[in-house]
């Protein structure tokens, strides 16, 4: 029978352990930075920059193009002009293939375009004699180059580097921010639990005072007034326990939702024992910002870019493009035949493009003039940025260097607000206290408790904050970096 019992008992214990889950702060963000949704936002926007970056880098490498027709077939009539000025229609037919192989490079010093070709051209007549012709071109070097535009590539040499390295910056942030979510949300329902436990509490200890209260009251030492008081307070500590389970319940459904966790899990969360002691100064803090963070990468590409379109409208002032080509052509009815060097000659062309406005009533002015005002308020509005950042910064710093004294102060006030209330309930059932006195000292203890648990969540927040501006952690002295490369791979 004691057998049976037992079984039962840790059958039971099991069924119920198996759907609880005991959840410490460091678990809940290495969850929240691998399943969470803001997570997969943020490597999904890293992974955007990336191949944005190595399009870039592609357009500095040499590049293989093959295009071909394979075949054109053609039977139409088209009018042709004969010698005596007339125009008749005669009958086409005939079946033709192109193919080209080139390489192409840009050239991001001049702007300009190199090109080696090689190509070969089939026609056959499909009516008369039936003949054919090949044509080819073994060895063609083409160079395109405009004279006064913007060279497009040369600035995208100096701005895509730029916004990579803010893209990788940004990821880190928003890691970190996905940190902070994490902890306002863990701290929510750490919160909640704690004030559920409480109201639990205070309606245990007031149910027993009601009940010490009715003993009083049937010999008189008690006035109606406090046995009335003490139902009302069992009454709304029966309301605030109802309360308190359905807001733990949002916020336990907030947490699970944003790690990806089973929404049958039960979570039991740990408070953090202790927090980390590190003492931080403003210029450090300054210092590791405008080097690590994406903001001054944001500032530096914006004001690349807004040069970028200065240059561009005055590049579109006038337009000038050189083209150059050289090489061998030859033709011949037979395919073999074709490739011999006997029967190449040259090819040989060489244009040079203008296009400049005679009169344009100052409309390709004006947009120089207003690229280059809104470079100038751009210039503006980052130096008040800059300024906002830097206040933000000295602001934080300064506050986090204070949470650990209100951290210490919270502490103590909790404990202390605890043996209060341990005291009065002892002094209200000896009748040396009233129900006031009672009811203030449980209000004190119970916001000293929801105090002390906000003051440790401002001040993880704090830290984390200073962790997401400056990707420096402060706990073990070092740069938050990751392997970008195996991030977006994996």
């Amino acid at each position: 029978m004691k057998r049976t019992v037992v079984l039962c008992l840790a059958v039971g214990w099991s069924i119920f352990m198996c759907g609880q889950r005991l959840l410490s702060l460091e678990e809940a963000i290495a969850l929240a930075r691998k399943q969470s949704v803001d997570a997969a936002v943020a490597l999904n926007e890293l992974k955007a920059a990336y191949w944005e970056y190595r399009t870039y880098r592609a357009d500095l490498l040499p590049e293989v193009n093959f295009s071909a027709t394979l075949p054109s077939y053609n039977k139409s009539y088209n009018r042709y002009q004969q010698s005596d000025g007339s125009y008749t229609f005669v009958k086409n037919n005939n079946l033709g293939a192109d193919g080209e192989l080139s390489v192409d490079q840009n050239i991001w010093l001049t702007g300009g375009k190199l090109s080696l070709t090689t190509s070969l051209s089939y026609i056959r007549q499909m009516n008369g004699d039936k003949q054919q012709q090949f044509m080819n071109i073994p060895l063609s070097l083409t160079f395109t180059q405009p004279l006064f535009g913007v060279n497009d590539l040369k600035w995208q040499r100096r701005i895509a580097p730029v916004r990579y390295r803010e893209a990788k910056a940004e990821f880190l942030s928003a890691t970190e921010e996905v940190t902070r979510k994490t902890l306002t949300y863990f701290f929510e329902l750490l919160l909640a639990e704690e004030q559920l436990n409480t109201a639990r509490q205070n309606l245990q200890n007031s149910e027993k005072l009601y009940s010490i209260a009715e003993a009083k009251r049937t010999i008189g030492q008690i006035s109606d007034n406090d046995h009335l008081q003490l139902r009302l307070s069992v009454l709304k500590a029966k309301a605030n326990v109802t309360d308190c389970e359905s807001e733990l319940k949002a916020k336990m459904f907030q947490l699970r939702a944003f790690l990806g966790i089973d929404e049958r899990e039960s979570l039991e969360l740990q408070l953090p024992d202790d927090v980390p002691e590190v003492n931080i100064t403003y210029q450090d803090v300054l210092d590791k910002a405008l080097q690590n963070n994406s903001f001054s990468h944001n500032i530096n590409r914006r004001r690349l870019e807004a040069d970028y379109a200065v240059a561009e409208a005055k590049g579109n002032m006038r337009q000038i493009d050189l083209y150059a080509s050289v090489g061998l052509t030859g033709q011949n009815k037979d395919f073999h035949s074709v490739y011999r060097s006997s029967g190449w000659g040259n090819n040989q062309v060489v244009e040079i493009g203008v296009k400049i406005p005679i009169l344009d009533w100052g409309k390709r002015r004006g947009k120089v003039k207003v690229a280059e005002s809104e470079r100038e308020t751009l210039r503006a509005q980052t130096r008040q940025e800059e300024m906002d950042f830097n206040q933000e910064i000295f602001l934080l710093v300064e506050h986090f260097n204070n949470q650990a004294e209100q951290l210490r102060i919270a502490n103590e006030a909790d404990a202390i607000a605890c043996k209060r209330y341990n005291a009065n309930v002892q002094a209200f059932m000896i009748g040396q206290i009233s129900t006031l006195d009672l009811n203030d000292s449980q209000t004190s203890k119970d916001d000293a408790r929801q105090t002390r648990i906000m003051e440790m969540y401002n001040y993880w927040n704090y830290f984390y904050q200073i962790r997401s501006l400056t990707l420096w952690d402060y706990e073990r002295g070092e740069e938050l970096s990751a392997d970008f490369e195996q991030i977006i791979k994996g």
